[in-house]
């Protein structure tokens, strides 16, 4: 990737981290090029900390990774846009994105409800059922999924539609919970589907 160091101070790039799931805008950085280097080897969005004069690994401290999924460059070669993955909260204030918290529109919300999902697992509570489902490891996940599923079709037999609409949101759920076991999350099962309708 040939990009532009010198056009700014320093060496240093801009670096935009995008979520590939609903597009919000999670964060700037800057990247010089054993920045790059360390997040394409790494898989982990790592930038050059201004303040510490020193590489920076997003969710060194917190845990909340940034795991990658692309890396662009604009027209110029001195801007990069990363896509990646949040594994929790990604500013230091707890927001979801360092902008504040995003308007969350419908399809929006499972990005969301994915990176709590995440947020759970990363940092565990005694409190959150989540967390305790994490603690009992894919075993039981998978069999809570499969609880949920008999329970969903079971209500489709009835004709509570509310009922039907609760169980559906269950399965769901812990569907992701169970994808998150899995490392995997929604947007890469569209990516499948999206596949097989060509």
């Amino acid at each position: 990737m040939n990009l532009d160091y010198e056009k700014y101070a320093d060496g240093l790039i801009p670096a935009i981290v995008q979520d590939p799931s609903n597009g919000n805008v999670l964060m700037l950085g800057f990247m010089n090029e054993e920045a790059l280097e360390e997040t394409l080897t790494s898989g982990r969005v790592t930038f050059f900390s201004r303040s510490k004069q020193r590489l920076w690994t997003k969710g060194e401290t917190s845990g909340n990774f940034l795991e990658v999924v692309s890396i662009t460059h604009d027209c110029d070669a001195d801007t990069l846009l990363i896509t990646a993955r949040p594994s929790g909260p990604v500013c230091h204030t707890g927001e979801m994105t360092c902008f504040g918290e995003p308007e969350v529109r419908s399809h929006d919300f499972i990005a969301e409800l994915e990176a709590v999902i995440a947020d759970r697992r990363a940092n565990p509570s005694e409190r959150s059922h989540v967390s305790r489902l994490f603690s009992k490891g894919l075993n039981k996940i998978a069999q809570k999924v499969g609880e949920e599923a008999v329970e969903l079709v079971i209500a489709a037999k009835d004709e509570d539609l509310d009922e039907f609409k609760a169980e559906a949101a269950d399965l769901f759920f812990h569907f992701l919970i169970l994808l998150q076991t899995k490392d995997a999350r929604l947007a890469d099962v569209l990516v499948v589907l999206k596949e097989r309708r060509k």
